[in-house]
């Protein structure tokens, strides 16, 4: 789980990268609008995502380790 969340994270970091480089070109109110109403909103997912994964991870570790 680890692996997919560790991917999940940088791939998010590396659009959030991108995302800065290119509002540094296109600073208008479409480019507020774009943000606020996908990149936000894919932000926000991607935390919540990763909090469960955290969750679920340390619900499999605590089966894994009840069951041996």
């Amino acid at each position: 789980m680890s692996a997919s969340q560790n991917r999940l994270v940088g791939l998010t970091k590396e659009l959030a990268a991108e995302w800065a480089n290119t509002k540094q070109s296109w600073s208008d109110a479409k480019s507020r609008e774009f943000e606020h109403r996908f990149l936000d909103e894919l932000f926000t997912g991607v935390n919540q995502a990763v909090t469960n994964i955290e969750s679920l991870e340390r619900i499999l570790n605590k089966i894994r380790a009840d069951c041996e």
